[in-house]
């Protein structure tokens, strides 16, 4: 047993949890001041106000080897759950990085072979041992975050061979660690160079080949495209999806980053679990999601590296829709999983408020991923997965502080992070 004492805010605490936070539900955050929480066997057992201490004191006397740790005024939540990340790949980007401080933009740099098929070229060269060493790497610096549950995608292989390999890396990771990882397959993130101008005997390999071996060895769990200007159409995304689905692998798509590229409407026509990026968002793309199963994803740390305008999350959620945050952690376009950044660009830039950011990447950045009945929330049963921050005064403190980490110590499974 554990049990967790003068917790200044104890955030995200609900008898019955919800699936998802959506419009004006969002800006509600349930917060327990001067708490304390109990977890039994890895999962969350009860919690109260340090007022009501002598209902412990009880339990201690049945629990006497319980460790109790001091939070000392510190914030108590529920682990960031990270829907949308690239973590495995062979090395980064930073050569684009200076590209594009000297003009070049995002589809410039990909025309020239650069972008997503840079990092392919790389990544086919890389044995696979080093390729899960560098994720576990990356995982474990996105854990000291807050990090307790990861969307990994592949597509920076674009070959039969690559894109199964790095699935296999993924799975492996699903091994090594007690954070619950979803795996994505991604192989229509690109045409590759080989397929210049073969795009249809590509998409071909992705559902003649790629899809049936995937599926055979239970490598994702979900099928993602790259709709939107340069990478994939609406059509040839209808047609990927589709194919997946046969597989049992719902959608998730990279949809609206570069353009209204329709992208969204045909995420929620095949009843994609997300639609990402979403930086063109308008009254139509709204009206497509409202009333769907799709959660709208935003990645603000991807427009802030390539200064892109953000997406419309205010005007979306005033319009009734969830939202959830994510970290796109990737070498050429997002190289970082700080997820306490992500919600502060998130208040700073897209006007969302500090109770919606934390609801936006706990209870739906758990939906976004398909793990919202064990993670999200801090409820009786669910998986003990949290972090402790310093002393705050408010949980506003921790978006108001972006240039540092106030997040302390991590808890998966009820078990402390090194």
């Amino acid at each position: 047993m554990l049990i967790v004492k003068n917790i200044g805010f104890l955030t995200g605490t609900y008898e019955t949890a919800p699936e998802l936070l959506k419009g004006r539900e969002m800006s509600h955050l349930p917060v327990t001041e001067n708490a304390w929480l109990i977890c039994e066997n890895g999962f969350f057992h009860s919690w109260g106000s340090m007022n009501s201490w002598d209902q412990v004191q009880v339990i201690l006397e049945k629990h006497t080897q319980a460790e109790i740790i001091d939070a000392q005024g510190g914030m108590v939540s529920p682990v960031w759950c990270d829907s949308h990340t690239h973590i495995v790949y062979a090395g980064p980007r930073e050569t684009e990085f200076v590209d594009r401080i000297n003009g070049l933009t995002y589809e410039e740099i990909a025309r020239r072979g650069g972008g997503i098929l840079n990092s392919a070229k790389k990544l086919a060269e890389t044995p696979e041992e080093i390729l899960l060493e560098a994720a576990m790497s990356r995982l474990n610096e996105m854990i000291r975050f807050g990090t307790g549950a990861v969307e990994i995608k592949s597509g920076y292989g674009l070959s039969f061979d690559a894109e199964i390999k790095m699935l296999r890396v993924i799975k492996k990771m699903k091994t090594l660690t007690e954070v619950p990882i979803k795996a994505t397959f991604l192989g229509a993130h690109a045409i590759p160079a080989d397929f210049k101008n073969k795009r249809e005997e590509y998409i071909d390999l992705i559902i003649d080949r790629m899809l049936p071996a995937i599926a055979d060895e239970g490598l994702a769990d979900y099928c993602d495209v790259f709709c939107d200007r340069g990478f994939f159409t609406v059509e040839e995304t209808d047609r990927i999806l589709e194919a997946g689905w046969k597989y049992q692998l719902q959608p998730k798509i990279h949809a609206n980053e570069l353009d209204f590229s329709g992208g969204i409407q045909v995420g929620v026509k095949h009843k994609a679990l997300s639609v990402d990026h979403l930086e063109f968002t308008g009254e139509k793309e709204i009206e497509a999601l409202l009333g769907s199963v799709t959660m709208p994803t935003i990645l603000p740390s991807t427009a802030f590296f390539l200064k892109l305008h953000y997406a419309p999350a205010r005007k979306m959620i005033d319009s009734g829709l969830p939202v959830a945050l994510a970290s796109d952690y990737n070498p050429g376009s997002s190289p970082s999983g700080n997820m306490p950044f992500v919600l502060s660009l998130a208040c700073i830039h897209m006007g969302m408020l500090p109770e919606e950011v934390i609801n936006a990447a706990t209870v739906n950045g758990a939906y976004a991923m398909g793990v919202g009945s064990t993670n999200g929330s801090i409820c009786k049963g669910r998986t003990a997965s949290f972090f402790i921050t310093e002393k705050i005064n408010s949980p506003a403190q921790l978006p108001y502080s972006f240039g540092r980490s106030l997040i302390h110590s991590t808890y998966i499974n009820g078990k402390k992070i090194n």
